[in-house]
């Protein structure tokens, strides 16, 4: 009997604290209502990239950018070591947001910060987050449009292996029939730090941070340069596995998380275009 009356209080106790905790999962829009979600442009000072991912730790909601989004450097400098960038509070519009985002992480300032000096960390660490306005949680799903997923964070296979991409340039004009992608990873450099990519439609500038997955769904990659070697029109992607683990041994945000989405994925390429 006193096992039984001692249960009951805690167990209500419990179910009370969970009901009271903030959580950011809890308020996704619908995927098809939606207004800020993996894909959506955004926009840094004068510079426009595609989001990739969406993250949460806690009751916060960030969406993933690349870090060089914020360069104040020409399109050369590369070296997130060196390179100049906006500082941390920066304001990002993120189209289909009430109020700005906030520069919260960047690869970029805490390689600098940390005085990093590895040269391939350096070349290809190129990873930033946008905490979202709370106001406008309420307004985010995680799910990639046309495909769905992610079904969570997973390493980038070797030659030959399938990925797939959203892509949200605005030089596109907003035809988005352009922006799903599908390609093969060509090779992987800087020591795991990058994987070369070869896509149908390759990507163009303003692609810059749009997400990759692979033939699971597992998010794998954030699109970081355009480049002409190995192969014309191929781009080089950063490996999200050390991106977020650099995140989380270098800065506060110990417990962020990529969040899955609340669609299935299908990797129908044709289906993502109709």
């Amino acid at each position: 009997m006193t096992r039984a009356r001692l249960a009951l209080p805690l167990l209500f106790a419990t179910l009370l604290l969970a009901a009271l905790l903030p959580t950011a999962s809890s308020a996704w829009a619908p995927a098809d209502s939606a207004t800020i979600h993996p894909g959506v442009q955004v926009f840094t000072a004068d510079g426009q990239c595609t989001a990739n991912f969406v993250f949460e730790e806690g009751s916060a909601v960030y969406l993933g950018q690349a870090a060089h989004c914020a360069g104040t450097g020409g399109q050369t400098e590369t070296d997130g070591c060196t390179s100049g960038s906006l500082p941390l509070g920066t304001e990002v519009e993120v189209t289909g947001a009430s109020r700005p985002g906030t520069l919260v992480y960047s690869s970029w300032l805490t390689m600098q910060a940390n005085g990093e000096d590895d040269p391939d960390a350096c070349a290809y660490n190129d990873f930033a987050l946008i905490r979202i306005d709370p106001a406008d949680v309420g307004s985010v799903n995680p799910s990639v449009p046309g495909f769905g997923g992610p079904t969570g964070v997973g390493a980038a296979g070797g030659f030959g292996s399938t990925v797939y991409s959203y892509g949200n340039s605005s030089l596109r004009g907003g035809i988005t029939q352009l922006s799903p992608r599908q390609g093969v990873v060509v090779q992987s450099e800087g020591d795991g730090w990058s994987h070369v990519v070869l896509t149908v439609t390759p990507g163009v500038p303003g692609d810059s941070g749009s997400g990759f997955l692979d033939d699971s769904g597992a998010a794998i990659g954030v699109l970081s340069t355009l480049q002409i070697a190995p192969l014309v029109g191929t781009n080089g992607v950063g490996d999200l596995v050390l991106e977020l683990d650099y995140l989380r041994t270098h800065s506060s945000f110990t417990g962020m998380a990529l969040v899955a989405g609340t669609e299935p994925f299908e990797p129908d390429l044709v289906g993502a275009i109709l």
